[in-house]
């Protein structure tokens, strides 16, 4: 196309607002709201040397990520994309590890949100005792938001936005609220190197989720591919949002992480690890002023519904394509089919997001473990996808030796 037919295909528009709200949205949530809680318990400097290392990594293999899914011949869903370039085993043995993935989020964003909304809801007294371990209280809240989530794409976008935009301004303004009581008497002493290493690297996953939104990257990279019909054009507009999303995000979280951590003493943070809240939940509970309490009451429940919202995108479409590459060995699917898949995918979603909330698993443990999945979905497999797949030649670099890097720290992290 001509130069003038480039930059008409690539403008800005309503995709490229809403793709980057459910970035920013996704990657707003448990990572971000419970990574001050970590950061306490570890101190300020394990979390610097963690951000070094994590946070160049992250945007590395999310890049490359977008890159190899973009480039595929026919972008329908996960397991498809990477059954076209390693075959229909591998994409469902692959497509599985993604689902356990998006399960994992599922159970963290089920979770959080439960807890701290009864938590919340307690706290201003709208209820005389927390709610949290009621499971008809779980059950309500998930099947509202898995309702709002199965309505689609644009009402998604329509209702997160509002939602994302206010929660940037919580972030930054809540962030300055801190400041009041910025003490240097929370930032800890300097650990010996081979012990801010280790926890340095235990951490890592955790650092990366409070900025990570891989979870949505599929969703919308399939998504541009399905609104034009040039690849080149689906890649440079999907790049284009991944890179608006992480600048945006990066400069918002690490002001924040810094701002609690300074406010915020090492034995709150023990205290809202062990209670499986987040440090909003902290402050809205021992800071007073009602500024602080409201904010944090907007940025917690708004962070993860629409980091609930993007999680819940990604599994529809991780577990669809599971289902359908099943289907697929057996006979040619129908419309019948395709709709019989909708529903059951729905019904799995609620049943797995309410097991979450009544098994109330630790949030900061199961974003540990995703570690090594991040680190094979994330790292190995593209890196992998380039040298085995000539399509994929041009990618190639020194950068992927990095993220491979990434990826073993990713994948040992847990076991630390």
């Amino acid at each position: 196309m001509s130069a003038h037919e480039w930059q008409q295909a690539i403008r800005f528009d309503a995709i490229d607002r809403g793709w980057i709200i459910m970035s920013i949205g996704m990657a707003i949530g448990a990572g971000i709201v419970f990574l001050p809680v970590q950061v306490g318990v570890v101190g300020l400097w394990v979390y610097l040397l963690s951000a070094v290392i994590g946070y160049p990594a992250l945007y590395l293999f999310q890049r490359l990520f977008v890159n190899t899914l973009a480039l595929s011949p026919k972008c329908e869903d996960y397991p498809t994309v990477i059954g076209q370039y390693l075959g229909k085993n591998w994409g469902l043995l692959l497509g599985l590890l993604y689902f356990i993935m998006i399960v994992i989020s599922l159970f963290c964003y089920s979770t959080a949100i439960t807890n701290d909304s009864a938590a919340f809801l307690y706290t201003f007294h709208v209820t005389d005792t927390s709610l949290a371990s009621n499971p008809w209280y779980g059950l309500c809240v998930i099947i509202l938001l898995v309702a709002l989530a199965a309505q689609g794409e644009k009402l998604i976008f329509k209702i997160s936005t509002g939602l994302v935009i206010t929660k940037l301004f919580a972030i930054i303004i809540l962030g300055l609220c801190m400041a009041p009581y910025w003490s240097l008497q929370n930032i800890s002493s300097l650990p010996s190197v081979t012990d801010g290493l280790y926890q340095a690297f235990h951490m890592l996953p955790l650092t990366l989720t409070s900025i990570l939104f891989m979870q949505t990257l599929s969703p919308m990279v399939i998504s541009y591919r399905a609104h034009h019909r040039s690849i080149a054009v689906a890649r440079h507009k999907a790049l284009r949002a991944m890179n608006i999303s992480f600048a945006i995000l990066f400069t918002a979280v690490f002001f924040f992480a810094l701002s609690f951590t300074f406010a915020m003493s090492h034995d709150q943070a023990v205290m809202a690890a062990e209670q499986n809240i987040s440090a909003l939940a902290i402050a809205a509970r021992e800071i007073d002023g009602d500024t602080v309490k409201v904010l944090s009451l907007l940025l917690n429940i708004f962070a993860i519904t629409t980091a609930f919202f993007g999680v819940f995108l990604a599994f529809k479409e991780g577990f669809r394509g599971m289902l359908l590459n099943l289907l697929r060995r057996l006979i040619t699917p129908t419309d019948m089919h395709y709709r019989l898949v909708a529903v059951v995918t729905l019904i799995v979603g609620v049943a797995v997001s309410w097991l979450a909330v009544y098994l109330n698993i630790p949030v900061i443990r199961l974003l540990t473990y995703m570690g090594p999945i991040m680190g094979i979905l994330g790292c190995f497999l593209p890196v992998y996808l380039v040298y085995k797949v000539p399509a994929l030649a041009q990618l190639k670099g020194a950068t992927l030796w990095f993220i491979v890097a990434a990826g073993l720290l990713l994948s040992a992290s847990p076991y630390l």
